[in-house]
């Protein structure tokens, strides 16, 4: 079958390096060559571990990891995830704080299909669960899907959305962090045409492209120097007969990991060899900063082609969202029918994958919507990852966040607790 031999060797030379790993450390820790000074078998053994993890990580789907929550009554309180909304592309998700009170705040997350697992948001669900009711939307490899589930497109993705909206009831407050941005715009939108009373209270969008011209970055020229042909051809391949979804047809979480890492391939190739270095001087732990970074950056999955190429085709080149063009089952999303769902965005200075003016642009595109429900905030010196993970979030975004949840709200505004609270893994 067409592109399912590239596949499958692409899978076994990620296998054959894992072995290698494995056969290098195992070789080099025998006891015996402690009796010999020379520290190559400590490298060696160093080389291997790293080796052996970095490839295994690459096919792991990685644990939320979230056992407890500590609540304002001060004890630990146990969490649980459970299915909400159960679906053969992604499910929705729920982080049950078992025996606290239920919280006011109801948060849906709708985090990226780009690539990584909805877990690349773990921190954020741990700086929301002390305050939030939390969801998550959480995409399944699409190598794990049979054929006969179909198709998964931005129509399809949208859709996805607009169902779990309706779970969740009209008391939800949302944030789309980066590549979903456009879509649970379309979603809130489609909403407010065919279903008004089941749109979110408001809509936090945090560095996602909105209008990807509106400021140019490296993803973006690259989505518009090469044409959809180009892609399929060397994009696209079918899932080998390792897995469930074997013959589907998808751009594989491998070769997007290579592009992630071709970004900063000197920065990444020093991160490598820095942990070999510390592994064979008995430094590095099973948690450390390396490990902790690289065991979630390297567990990727694959996506759907038809997504991946709807994606770039529509949202890109299209710029049917920037446009206000875009379309679900044959029905035109009119973004300007949002009229009561207060927006926000958020951008980073130095994010250079949504760089500053993609994101907020989706508040010209709010037409219907009055001032006094949109807001923007400009995050300086922060880059793409900070502004939804990292200090930047912890510090300004999540605060600010919080506090537009709660001015649009239903409920009597409280004082926003700014405090990120404390978790327990």
């Amino acid at each position: 079958m067409k592109y399912l031999v590239t596949y499958d060797l692409m899978e076994s030379a990620r296998n054959t390096n894992e072995w290698l790993g494995a056969t290098a450390r195992a070789m080099a820790s025998y006891p015996a060559t402690g009796m010999i000074p020379n520290p190559f078998f400590k490298v060696m053994a160093g080389w291997g571990e790293v080796t052996e993890r970095t490839f295994a990580r690459m096919v792991a789907k990685p644990d939320w990891g979230i056992r407890s929550v500590v609540a304002e009554d001060g004890r630990d309180h146990l969490v649980e995830t459970e299915i909400v909304v159960p679906r053969p592309f992604g499910d929705l998700i729920r982080f049950n704080v078992l025996g606290r009170p239920k919280k006011r705040r109801k948060v849906l997350l709708v985090a990226p299909m780009s690539g990584h697992y909805a877990t690349l948001l773990r921190s954020t669900v741990l700086s929301l669960l002390p305050d939030c009711e939390v969801y998550i939307t959480d995409w399944h490899n699409a190598r794990d899907i049979p054929v006969s589930e179909g198709k998964f497109d931005v129509e399809d993705y949208t859709l996805y959305l607009v169902d779990f909206l309706k779970e969740m009831g009209p008391d939800t407050h949302v944030i789309a962090v980066c590549q979903p941005a456009p879509l649970t715009l379309a979603a809130t939108a489609y909403l407010a045409g065919e279903e008004p009373d089941a749109q979110p209270r408001s809509l936090t969008l945090i560095g996602g492209p909105i209008d990807p011209d509106a400021t140019p970055t490296e993803v973006t020229d690259f989505g518009n120097r090469v044409t959809m042909g180009q892609l399929e051809q060397t994009m696209i391949q079918r899932v080998g007969f390792k897995y469930a979804g074997v013959g589907r047809l998808v751009y594989p979480g491998l070769l997007q990991l290579a592009s992630f890492m071709s970004m900063n391939a000197e920065r990444h190739s020093k991160a490598f060899t820095d942990q070999v270095v510390r592994v064979a001087k008995g430094e590095a732990t099973d948690h450390d900063a390396h490990n902790r970074f690289y065991d979630e950056y390297l567990a990727v999955m694959d996506m759907t082609a038809e997504f991946y190429l709807s994606t770039v085709e529509r949202v890109f080149k299209n710029r049917e969202i920037a446009k206000n063009v875009f379309t679900v089952n044959g029905v035109q999303v009119d973004l300007g029918k949002i009229t009561t769902v207060a927006v926000k965005t958020v951008e980073g200075m130095d994010d250079d994958i949504s760089a500053p003016g993609q994101c907020v642009a989706a508040l010209d595109l709010c037409t219907g919507l009055p001032q006094s429900k949109k807001a923007s905030h400009l995050e300086p010196g922060a880059g793409h990852y900070g502004i939804f993970a990292g200090r930047s979030w912890r510090n300004n975004i999540r605060p600010l966040v919080l506090e537009f949840i709660d001015a649009n709200s239903d409920l009597e505004p409280k004082a926003a607790n700014t405090n990120a609270g404390t978790a327990a893994n």
